[in-house]
């Protein structure tokens, strides 16, 4: 148990690091080469804040532990959602930007109402078990292109400040830190999947659980410190973009990607998170309108915080019991 929370945390570690290194190098190279900054954002760092959760998902896919990356997605982000914009609101009021109320957060709801469609097979299609196919998994990925396309043609110019700020390197360090990075998040991620199956099975609950917890929040990390330093910074745009691009990414790409390479049963459980997680968006885009519209005060902070803790104590006191 002792060496499974050592991997568990050492796993964290690297798996976020490594990130850093893969979004540096790749960053570095690409601004090297003249790649427009529309293109470095939506492709390599996009997959940066999401390469955790994509990490962990693959692993848990190919070793059979599908619960964990259900769990995980769901986790991630309901996180992002409560926990994250949480902290960040109660640190520093968030002024939400237009665009984002009418185009990208629809698109967030879009994308779980998705998920729990495409799921409810016992509900809406008399089978016996949920279970998101390798279809669906095309589908989710058919969805991540349009809105890659989409936000390639609503955000033109955009990111040129942030690209400003890559530090340029050596073609060989770049590539040495992209290679490093790659095989940090293999290792991280095995650490992470490894080390939560040893504490699931150890205290008998599921590792879906396990997954909607532990392995959510910390993969969730790098949103977190993202969104925090943006705000700080008084870039509340970025904070609240990351968050709703990393959900809208989790679902049509990571999960697009882990279902089709290996179908993903969704227990009982797995639907009241997926329904959880569409409520949520819902809560979050009604705060938009309440008090100053368009804005995510420290009381509402306070309050989707607090909501979140609520939930995940239900779950676990529900698994336990």
């Amino acid at each position: 148990m002792l060496f499974a929370i050592i991997a568990l945390v050492a796993g964290f570690f690297i798996l976020i690091k490594s990130a850093d290194y893969l979004v540096d190098g790749a960053s570095s190279i690409a601004k090297k080469y003249g790649v427009s900054p529309m293109i470095i954002g939506l492709t390599i760092v996009a997959f940066g804040t999401s390469a955790p959760e994509l990490v962990v998902n693959i692993i848990s896919a190919t070793s059979g532990t599908t619960g964990l990356a259900v769990g995980n997605i769901m986790g991630s982000n309901l996180a992002n959602l409560f926990l994250i914009l949480g902290i960040t609101a109660m640190f520093k009021p968030i002024r939400v930007h237009l665009t984002t109320v009418w185009r990208e957060m629809p698109f967030m709801v879009l994308a779980s109402v998705m998920v729990l469609t495409m799921a409810a097979d016992v509900f809406l299609d008399g089978d016996v078990v949920n279970i998101l196919t390798r279809t669906n998994g095309l589908s989710l990925l058919g969805f991540f292109v349009i809105f890659l396309y989409y936000t390639y043609f609503t955000s033109r110019g955009g990111d040129a400040e942030e690209v400003e700020k890559i530090v340029r390197m050596s073609k060989w360090k770049s590539s040495l830190m992209i290679v490093g990075g790659l095989v940090g998040l293999t290792v991280g991620g095995k650490l992470i999947v490894d080390g939560a199956v040893t504490i699931a099975s150890a205290f008998g609950v599921p590792e879906s659980l396990i997954g909607l917890t532990i392995v959510a929040i910390g993969t969730s990390l790098p949103e977190l410190a993202t969104s925090i330093t943006a705000a700080r910074k008084g870039m509340v745009d970025m904070a609240v973009g990351n968050v709703v691009g990393s959900n809208i990414f989790n679902i049509f790409f990571v999960l697009g990607v882990t279902s089709t390479i290996a179908p993903l049963p969704f227990s009982q459980a797995n639907m009241v998170d997926a329904t959880v997680v569409i409520a949520s968006s819902l809560v979050l885009f009604s705060f938009l309108f309440i008090g100053t519209r368009h804005e995510i005060s420290r009381w509402q902070g306070a309050t989707i915080v607090s909501l979140y803790l609520l939930y995940i104590a239900a779950s676990v006191m529900i698994y336990a019991v």
